[in-house]
């Protein structure tokens, strides 16, 4: 309820303000540089074991729903972690939504670190609604929920 809540005062600004969407292009652009990875697209190569999906939020957060197979890897202990991906591999950061901006510091130091990194261009409540894979953690693998 509080996540439709968000979203209807987040469609209200972008549509009463067209320069959020020009300032928010522009941070993240001038942040990560590159356009972000649709679900479609991350879907697909995460079946095909093609990419590491980080979820760079709270570690609160990613225990009570991640992406199905996504890493834990908050921002706060990421430069530590660094050495723990396999440099040769895609990674796809995610956090919060599309207005979060701990995916696209993650894809900022991933890629001064030389990662091949982009950020998912929206987030966990977004994949979630959608219907798509996730997982809580701690549960079986019965126990995931699969909806697609």
């Amino acid at each position: 309820m509080v996540l439709r809540g968000y979203q209807a005062l987040q469609a209200l600004a972008e549509a009463r303000l067209a320069e959020v969407e020009r300032l928010v292009r522009d941070y993240f652009t001038s942040t990560d540089g590159l356009e972000p990875v649709p679900r479609s697209e991350l879907l697909k190569r995460a079946k095909s074991h093609d990419v590491i999906v980080l979820d760079v939020r709270p570690p609160e957060e990613y225990e009570a729903g991640h992406i199905a197979g996504a890493v834990s890897m908050p921002l706060s202990v990421l430069k530590r972690k660094l050495a723990d991906l396999p440099v040769h591999t895609k990674v796809v950061a995610y956090c919060r939504g599309p207005y979060c901006v701990l995916a696209a510091e993650a894809v900022r130091l991933l890629r001064q670190r030389g990662f091949d990194a982009v950020r998912l261009a929206d987030g966990y409540p977004e994949w979630r609604d959608a219907g798509l894979p996730v997982e809580v953690s701690g549960s079986s693998p019965k126990a995931k929920e699969k909806h697609a």
